[in-house]
């Protein structure tokens, strides 16, 4: 729901972190303390999943809880997942993703401060390329995917 009136469902606990309503969209993760540039945010957790199984949870779904490790495996952060499965897209981010070791690691792009929302540009997700970006930043592109010309 664009309201954020999504059902909350037990999520782990992450150190530094909450989830609660949003501005951008639905439920957001917001950080509870100070974040240093480039400094660990946290690790995404849920159930590791195949790219068969990720299509098969995705299909009619409007909210998507699922980040790819790679070509095959992926996280469903909706399956025993902590607030992290809640950072959205912006085109103006505060924070990037790595993939180390099969797992998926948030850091801080720039300085962070507590009682922020944590974002992350997308750049291409499973959302369609049709989905419309509320990011409302300055540089916002309309789309949460990057459309390659």
């Amino acid at each position: 729901m664009r309201d954020g009136r999504e059902t909350m469902r037990k999520i782990e606990a992450t150190e530094g972190l909450e989830a609660r309503q949003s501005k951008i969209d639905g439920t957001g993760c917001f950080a509870t303390v100070p974040f240093r540039k480039r400094r660990k945010i946290a690790e995404l957790t849920g159930e590791r999943v195949s790219r068969v199984e990720a299509a098969r949870r995705m299909r009619s779904k409007e909210r998507l809880h699922i980040c790819a490790i790679d070509s095959y495996w992926g996280i469903d952060g909706s399956v025993g997942g902590n607030a992290a499965q809640f950072i959205n897209h912006s085109c103006q981010p505060n924070s990037f993703v790595r993939i180390m070791h099969g797992r998926i690691i948030f850091f801080a792009l720039r300085d962070i401060k507590a009682g922020e929302e944590i974002t992350l540009d997308y750049i291409e997700s499973y959302h369609s390329n049709e989905k419309r970006c509320d990011c409302g930043a300055a540089k916002c592109r309309g789309t949460i995917n990057l459309i390659k010309k």
